[in-house]
């Protein structure tokens, strides 16, 4: 089944939906989503390495305009929308702590956090919450979410080929763990927020 669904998000990548669909993740990721654009960036890049940087350009714009929404959802819904998904997180007791170290970290923050696996709309609602320049914040996404998924791209353009090898070779491994590294990701935005 694991090979069927690799497989499948190979066969993708050439489809004309394939980057639309890559888009809509990575925009609904950054606001309320929980699967990260890697699932499609991934694979789409493997089959399409000379692609990858476009691939990547695509996740950060999508990613960016996810956030301002994220972000809007803390400025202008907090009350109702964004407490409701910090509730569903189980971070609601630590908004106020995350909230308040913005004053001093806001720009290291959004940076560190937008290039980890932690929960990126975590960050974006928060900021949104926070009163946090709205402009700075969407300077520091495009640098953090870029930087993310530029390394994807550099990687997969550069190492394509050898990478998709080794990842067929040994497809379990690999998913599981990406499966740990997410896991961790959520972990960590339980524990470090």
């Amino acid at each position: 089944m694991l090979k069927r669904t690799y497989d499948w998000f190979i066969d993708a990548a050439d489809k004309p939906y394939a980057l639309w669909i890559m888009a809509a993740v990575s925009f609904a990721e950054s606001s309320f989503f929980p699967i990260p654009p890697d699932v499609m960036l991934l694979p789409m890049s493997l089959a399409r390495p000379k692609k990858a940087w476009w691939f990547a350009t695509v996740c950060t714009i999508a990613s960016v305009a996810g956030g301002v929404v994220g972000y809007a959802i803390g400025a202008l819904l907090y009350d109702s929308v964004g407490h409701w998904l910090i509730t569903i997180y189980g971070l609601s007791d630590k908004v106020e702590t995350f909230r308040a170290s913005y004053a001093e970290w806001g720009a290291v923050i959004i940076l560190l956090k937008g290039l980890t696996p932690i929960p990126y709309k975590l960050v974006t609602i928060t900021s949104g919450f926070a009163g946090y320049n709205i402009w700075l914040f969407i300077l520091c996404s495009i640098v953090a979410r870029g930087g993310r998924f530029f390394i994807v791209a550099v990687l997969l353009n550069q190492y394509g080929d050898v990478i998709r090898a080794e990842l067929e070779k040994r497809l379990g491994t690999w998913v599981t763990i990406g499966a740990i590294v997410l896991v961790l990701g959520f972990y960590a935005a339980f524990k470090l927020v």
